[in-house]
């Protein structure tokens, strides 16, 4: 028997130390160091071709290399394909994370379901009854989709071997383990083994794999952080899970953008792909109301219409209540200063409530001139009109500053049937003969002066 050998890891980065130690030199984070079992068996969980050890790879001059577009493998779903960068690349790995409960199983099973390529979907959470309860909810096809519960490599690689799928699918990596490390599934020394052997399996067989992975309380992805180094495409899965809507963002990818999302509608049999998000984001009223004003926002690449609601009303106490869902609270008090500085409207001693509609979080300094609006509206009780929107900073001597791409955000309030968009003076407008009427402002009075007269 060869002697156990054991190595400690932080269990919050990763790093590797000889000795246990109270604080972590890498992410200084203290109490996280624990010992673990690392001793290998001389063996290979994923078995290459005798032929592909024997070819060593040969330098090429660049203009030698190949650079015909990698042919991707369809989804079926349009808003993954587009944070993909137009669909799965063969021989990737893709690591999916999110919060418990937010839809990520339901997600990829969905997407298994209705793949016309051979799929392998491994569950280490639940049984193959659950799973096929959730497959009848969700679509009664799926004549491609092979289920299997397994959590040992070793036995998911003969499965593998057995069926010969064409993507594989792991729910989720923290439950595999390898017999070749004596440790605990979830570990750090297990999850970067088994992602190793996925890993090799993929680029020999040029088989994609999707990863499920666990996020801890502080919203990143469980396990070391060498995980996400490892694989070609991380991706979040986020949302709040009393709201309807989800968000697909790419944090890291190396065949395409990161700056794409996708957006999901949570149903009762699965999630639905929304193709037009600005519609669902503005509530459809009969009559118009005070303290509401719209917003042209970026999310990524993909321009938004957002709706802004407001609510400024007289203090009951002493001191004024500054309250936000989905805007930073720091900056909502920086335009109320401005707003009073600069444009003589006393609102210290009033409480201002701030929401973004959808249960979004909006961090894009283009809303601010939206923002104003609705406060505005609300303080003088004067509806804004419905067909108007907003893209524009404001700045902190009450100058409204240019904005981004504001191209694309004229173009999507045109598409959705706005009449006017208010944007900054100074931005540089290239658009020819466009059906809104766009109204440049320069400074806070000049919106004031707009719109309340």
């Amino acid at each position: 028997m060869s002697k156990v050998k054991t190595t400690f890891f932080c269990q919050n980065c990763g790093a590797q130390y000889a000795k246990w130690q109270g604080q972590c030199n890498s992410c200084k984070e203290w109490n996280t160091i624990a010992e673990e079992i690392i001793q290998k068996q001389e063996k290979v969980a994923w078995k290459s071709e005798p032929t592909s050890s024997n070819k060593a790879p040969k330098p090429l001059r660049i203009n030698e290399i190949d650079s015909t577009q990698e042919i991707r493998m369809d989804t079926t779903d349009g808003e993954l394909n587009r944070v993909l960068g137009g669909g799965i690349v063969p021989g990737s790995l893709i690591l999916l994370g999110g919060e418990p409960g937010i839809g990520k199983s339901t997600l990829l099973l969905q997407i298994s379901l209705k793949l016309p390529y051979k799929t392998l979907y491994v569950s280490g959470e639940e049984s193959q009854k659950q799973i096929k309860m959730r497959a009848e909810r969700i679509t009664p096809s799926g004549d491609n989709c092979y289920i299997l519960t397994e959590t040992k490599t070793q036995n998911i690689f003969k499965q593998i071997e057995a069926i010969q799928p064409e993507i594989v699918i792991i729910d989720s990596i923290q439950t595999l383990h390898t017999d070749y490390i004596e440790s605990t599934p979830g570990s750090i020394s297990q999850i970067r083994e088994t992602t190793a052997e996925l890993i090799k399996f993929a680029k020999e067989t040029n088989i994609p794999v999707i990863l499920i992975g666990h996020i801890t309380k502080d919203g990143n992805i469980a396990g070391p952080k060498i995980l996400e180094h490892m694989v070609d495409t991380v991706l979040q899965f986020e949302g709040d899970r009393n709201h309807v809507y989800r968000i697909l963002r790419s944090l890291k990818n190396r065949f395409g953008s990161t700056a794409e999302i996708g957006i999901y509608e949570m149903l009762g049999n699965g999630l639905r792909e929304v193709s037009n998000p600005s519609e669902i984001l503005i509530s459809h009223k009969d009559e118009e109301l005070s303290g509401t004003a719209i917003a042209s926002t970026l999310e990524g690449m993909r321009p938004l219409m957002i709706e802004i609601q407001s609510l400024v009303s007289t203090a009951v106490y002493g001191t004024p209540q500054r309250s936000t869902t989905g805007y930073n609270a720091k900056r909502l008090n920086m335009i109320l200063a401005v707003l009073e500085k600069r444009a003589g409207f006393r609102l210290g001693a009033k409480d201002v409530f701030l929401n973004v509609t959808g249960g979004i979080s909006v961090d894009d300094p283009a809303i601010d001139l939206a923002v104003v609006a609705a406060i505005l509206s609300s303080n003088e009780d004067i509806p804004v009109n419905k067909d108007f929107c907003f893209a524009g900073e404001v700045g902190l001597s009450g100058e409204i500053r240019p904005v981004n791409r504001v191209d694309q955000r004229i173009q999507e309030a045109e598409k959705l049937g706005f009449s006017t968009i208010f944007v900054s003076k100074y931005n540089k407008i290239t658009l020819k003969n466009t059906g809104i009427k766009i109204r440049l402002v320069a400074k806070i009075e000049d919106i004031a002066s707009e719109l309340f007269g």
